[in-house]
């Protein structure tokens, strides 16, 4: 498939996991793709592993001025920015009373705040092109466990957010999100085989997800084929959340 030959996407946090999958199938389908994150070892391994055009930008998705850096060398090299996906997060531990305030506002900055400086900045490029925007929340959005207390905070905010820009740029931009599950990226590292059983035994698919499976999701919702679907956030979570225990 070539749904995206011609255009030109901004992925967050793409120099690994759900963004590198992301990168890797949207510059597979055609797409030009500026990989933003702050990573250039592990940007720059994404750049040479990947059949197609992509571009790492040294981003600090929590910083505007580095937003605008960023758009003005895309309109610079390509004159229009045809999707966004906000993918881009940090994670920090702990209950409210544990959770140091810079750790809560890093998660806040990165996971939240980011996608709202991004529409911000790509706001008119995206209204011109009729484009589309991706945000990845989490189902941390919709069901809790102990020692996420900014990471919930931050996705839930995403997934209203979402919901608020679809209805501010309607009808010009498309605005959804995915909501994934466990998904094996290296955050599961540290968790012992047991505990990796553990919490693919509670989804009803009987494992972990992989990072392409959330990509194709993202790919669907970004193309012309979800041209009808705005405001929406599509589970990929292997029926984790309809699962009571």
């Amino acid at each position: 498939m070539n749904r995206f030959e011609g255009k030109v996407a901004v992925v967050t946090g793409g120099a690994m996991g759900i963004g590198a999958a992301t990168v890797q199938r949207l510059a597979s389908e055609g797409a030009v793709v500026y990989l933003a994150d702050i990573d250039g070892e592990a940007g720059a391994h994404v750049v040479a592993e990947t059949e197609g055009t992509v571009h790492f930008v040294h981003c600090d998705v929590a910083e505007s001025a580095h937003w605008n850096a960023l758009t003005a060398r895309v309109m610079d090299e390509h004159g229009h920015v045809d999707t966004l996906v906000s993918n881009a997060y940090a994670l920090r531990h702990g209950a409210a009373h544990e959770l140091p305030e810079a750790d809560w506002g890093l998660v806040l900055d990165v996971t939240l705040k980011a996608t709202y400086l991004g529409v911000a900045a790509l706001a008119e490029p995206l209204t011109a092109a009729c484009g589309s925007v991706v945000a990845v929340s989490s189902v941390h959005a919709h069901a809790s466990m102990p020692g996420f207390t900014a990471y919930a905070a931050a996705k839930g905010g995403l997934s209203a957010l979402v919901r608020q820009l679809a209805v501010e740029y309607a009808p010009a931009v498309r605005v959804n999100a995915v909501a994934p599950g466990p998904i094996r990226t290296r955050q599961w590292d540290p968790v012992p085989p047991a505990g990796q059983a553990e919490e693919a035994g509670r989804t009803l698919a009987g494992r972990l997800g992989r990072p392409e499976e959330v990509a194709a999701a993202i790919a669907f919702l970004a193309s012309d084929e979800a041209a009808y679907i705005t405001g929406a956030e599509l589970p990929v979570d292997g029926g984790r959340l309809v699962r009571l225990a």
